[in-house]
C-alpha cells in the first residue's frame, strides 16, 4: 500500500472514530440534561414531556435518539398525548418533524379526536388550522362531531359545526338519544333543527322523551320543538315517554292544550318571536357586545312580506312592535351582518365567488293538536288529540270547545291526492278563524292540522336586516336580480332566479351560524 492510500485511510477512520465518539458525547449530553430535568430516557418520559408542553426537552429526546413517532401501550403518538392536553408547542414540534396531523391511534382515533373528547377547544381549533381532516371516523364510526355530541363538548360542537352543515339534524338526533343537553343549545344555535326526524319519523323531542332525558326535553321544547307533533302512526313525545314507562315526564308533556296553544298565528306574531329567539342566542353566546347592541337597537325589526316584494320587507315597519330582549336593565336588538355561504362558482364566471342575496336564519312551523277526520256517515268532526272518542261536529259560527277557533264554514270539495295517484277524491273541509288574532285556517280532514303555512327568518347578506320568508314570495338582491321562494322547508330555502330559472338552496346556518 502506498503511503498516500494508507494515510487517506488513517484520516478516514480518525475523522469516523472522531464523529462516533462526538454524536455519542451528544447522547450523553441530552441524556444527562434529561435526567436534570427529571425526565427518564424512555417512553414515559417522552409522553410526559409532551403532554406538559415540554418541546425544549423533546428535542433532547430526539437528540439522544429517541424515536419521535413513539407509541404507548394503547397505541397512542406523542400528537395524541399533546392534543389531550392542550400542548400546542409539544403538538407543533411534532408536526414540524413530519408527523401526521391525522396520524391514528388507539381506537383509530386521530389527535383531533382526543382533543374534542378531553374537552381542549384551543386545541381543537388549532389541529384544524394545521389541516386536521373533520371527516375521519374512528372505530366506533364516530367523526370528531359525534364525539363532541358524545361527551358533552358543546364548545368544540361550536367549532366543528361549519365542517358539517348536512350532519347537524344527525347530531342533534344523537344527542337528543343520550340526553345531552349541553350541547343540543350549541347544535340548534349552528343549523341543526328541532324538526329533524329520523327515518320512522321520530323528532329529537320524542327521541328524548323515550329514553326519558327530562332535561334534554325542557330544553328542546323552550327552543321551539312542539309536544303536539305527532309520528307517521299518530304519537307524541307524551306516548313515547309513557310507552317507555316515564310516566312522570309523560305526564307534563301530555296535558290538555291550552287556548293559546290552539290559536293561529300571524306572520307578525312569528316574525318577532323568531327574531326575538336569534337576538337571545346571540346575546347568551356573547357574540353581541352591549355597546354594539345598543348602537342598533332602532335598526332591527322582523318585518313581514306576505304578498309583497321583499325589497320593502328588508326596510323596518314602524308599525310592527320591535323584538328586543332585556339585557342589564337595556332593552337591547341588534343588526347583524354574519358572513353568507358563498354560491358555487360558475364555468362562465369561474374566478369570482358570487353570495346569496339571504341566510336562513330559523324556520317555524307548528302543528296543532287537534284531528280532523270524517265518520262513516261522512260526517265531519274535530277532536282534540288524545280525545278523539270527545270528537263532535263542527258548528258553524261557534267555537272548537277549548279554543278561540271559530268555525266560518264546513263543505265538501274535490282534490288531486297522493293516495290515488293523483285521481280527484272528495275531501272534507273546514274553514276557521281565530277570534283573537283573525288569522284564517283552512283545512282538510285526514291531513295535519298546522296553525300556519312554513315560513323562515331570513337574513339579508348585505344589510343584516331579518324579515320573514314564506313559499310565493319575491325579492331583489342588491343588484336588482328578481328571485322567488319556492319552497321553505326545516333545514333549506329553496330560491329561484326569475330571469334564468337557476335554483339555489340555501342551508338553515342558525342564530350564529
Amino acid at each position: 500500500m502506498k503511503h498516500g492510500a494508507l494515510l487517506g485511510t488513517c484520516v478516514c477512520l480518525a475523522w469516523i472514530i472522531g464523529t462516533s465518539t462526538s454524536c455519542r458525547k451528544k447522547t450523553e449530553a441530552a441524556e444527562k440534561d434529561l435526567g436534570t430535568a427529571g425526565y427518564a430516557m424512555n417512553e414515559e418520559g417522552w409522553f410526559r414531556a409532551s403532554r406538559e408542553n415540554d418541546k425544549v426537552s423533546m428535542a433532547k429526546f430526539v437528540e439522544a435518539g429517541f424515536a419521535f413517532d413513539t407509541r404507548n401501550a394503547a397505541g397512542d403518538s406523542a400528537l395524541h398525548e399533546a392534543a389531550t392536553h392542550g400542548a400546542e408547542n409539544s403538538a407543533k414540534f411534532l408536526l414540524d418533524r413530519g408527523m401526521s396531523v391525522n396520524v391514528l391511534g388507539a381506537n383509530q382515533a386521530t389527535p383531533l379526536h382526543r382533543a374534542v373528547a378531553a374537552d381542549q377547544t384551543a386545541m381543537v381549533d388549532w389541529l384544524l388550522k394545521q389541516g386536521a381532516d373533520p371527516n375521519l371516523k374512528d372505530a366506533e364510526g364516530y367523526i370528531p362531531l359525534m364525539t363532541a355530541v358524545r361527551e358533552g363538548r358543546p364548545g368544540s360542537v361550536e367549532i366543528l359545526a361549519p365542517y358539517h352543515r348536512d350532519q347537524m339534524d344527525d347530531a342533534l338526533l344523537l344527542a337528543a338519544m343520550i340526553g345531552r343537553a349541553d350541547v343540543i343549545d350549541s347544535l340548534t344555535n349552528f343549523g341543526a333543527s328541532v324538526y329533524a326526524k329520523l327515518d320512522d319519523g321520530r323528532t329529537p323531542l320524542m327521541v328524548a322523551a323515550e329514553n326519558g332525558h327530562s332535561e334534554a326535553v325542557a330544553l328542546l321544547l323552550d327552543i321551539g320543538a312542539s309536544r303536539h307533533t305527532t309520528d307517521p302512526l299518530g304519537r307524541t313525545a307524551a306516548d313515547f315517554a309513557a310507552a317507555a314507562g316515564h310516566r312522570e315526564l309523560a305526564a307534563s308533556m301530555g296535558r290538555p292544550p291550552t287556548a293559546e296553544e290552539l290559536a293561529l298565528e300571524s306572520t307578525e306574531d312569528i316574525g318577532r318571536a323568531l327574531n326575538f329567539s336569534v337576538e337571545r342566542a346571540l346575546v347568551k353566546s356573547g357574540a353581541a357586545g352591549v355597546a354594539e347592541l345598543v348602537e342598533n337597537a332602532a335598526e332591527q325589526t322582523a318585518a313581514s312580506a306576505s304578498e309583497k316584494d321583499l325589497t320593502d320587507a328588508i326596510e323596518p315597519d314602524e308599525d310592527l312592535a320591535e323584538a328586543s330582549l332585556p339585557l342589564e336593565g337595556q332593552v337591547l336588538s341588534r343588526k347583524v351582518s354574519a358572513p353568507a355561504e358563498p354560491r358555487a362558482k360558475s364555468a362562465a364566471n369561474a374566478d369570482q365567488v358570487e353570495m346569496p342575496p339571504l341566510v336562513m336564519r330559523a324556520y317555524h312551523q307548528r302543528e296543532l293538536p287537534l284531528v280532523l277526520k270524517e265518520g262513516e256517515d261522512r260526517s265531519l268532526k274535530v277532536a282534540i288529540k288524545g280525545r278523539e272518542q270527545e270528537a263532535q261536529a263542527p258548528q258553524v259560527g261557534q267555537n272548537i270547545p277549548g279554543s278561540r277557533l271559530q268555525v266560518l264554514r264546513v263543505y265538501r270539495r274535490m282534490e288531486d291526492s297522493k293516495l290515488t295517484d293523483g285521481a280527484p277524491v272528495e275531501v272534507a273541509v273546514m274553514e276557521v278563524q281565530d277570534s283573537v288574532t283573525g288569522e284564517q285556517r283552512e283545512w282538510t280532514s285526514g291531513n295535519t292540522i298546522d296553525s300556519h303555512d312554513p315560513v323562515a327568518l331570513v337574513e339579508d347578506a348585505a344589510t343584516g336586516r331579518r324579515y320573514v320568508a314564506a313559499p310565493g314570495q319575491k325579492f331583489r338582491s342588491e343588484d336588482g336580480t328578481e328571485y322567488s321562494v319556492t319552497d321553505v322547508r326545516p333545514n333549506q330555502l329553496i330560491i329561484e332566479e326569475t330571469a334564468t330559472g337557476a335554483v339555489q338552496t340555501l342551508p338553515l346556518r342558525g342564530p350564529r351560524g
